[in-house]
């Protein structure tokens, strides 16, 4: 499984507004800063708005910042903002309707892996991220 580039992009994004420590920040200047593409960027900031992560101001001196301190934001809430709730299998989800015996059996054990990997990206907030030396970027092998 490898995770989405809208997801991606939106953890970029809040981690901008997250050491912008307050201040907003326009729509260009976080395209620009996380190499996100303008209209992807604003795709993805209606969404992060609309789950109630960060604040849009409208205005000559408008812009976006995170709607609460970055201490208080985690990881999961950014990528299920953009993702929906993470489940490992769609039988998972409430609508879905198991038709085969010999997959039920494994419900449960998706169940957990989920509830293990939600609380993992729920122990990083962005305030957290940013104490360290900030992300290492590993040389691409040719």
């Amino acid at each position: 499984m490898v995770m989405t580039l809208e997801a991606d992009y939106a953890v970029r994004i809040v981690d901008v507004l997250a050491r912008a420590e307050g201040k907003t920040t326009d729509a260009h200047a976080i395209s620009r800063q996380t190499q996100v593409p303008l209209r992807f960027a604003l795709k993805i900031l209606r969404k992060l708005v609309a789950s109630g992560l960060i604040v849009s101001y409208k205005g000559a001196h408008g812009g976006y910042a995170l709607a609460r301190g970055a201490d208080r934001i985690t990881l999961r809430e950014v990528l299920e903002a953009v993702e929906g709730p993470y489940m490992l299998s769609r039988c998972q989800q409430d609508e879905y309707n198991c038709t085969h015996t010999t997959s039920c059996r494994f419900h449960e054990i998706y169940n957990e892996i989920s509830r293990m990997v939600r609380r993992k990206l729920d122990s990083y907030t962005f305030a957290s991220l940013n104490e360290g030396s900030g992300c290492k970027t590993a040389k691409r092998k040719k």
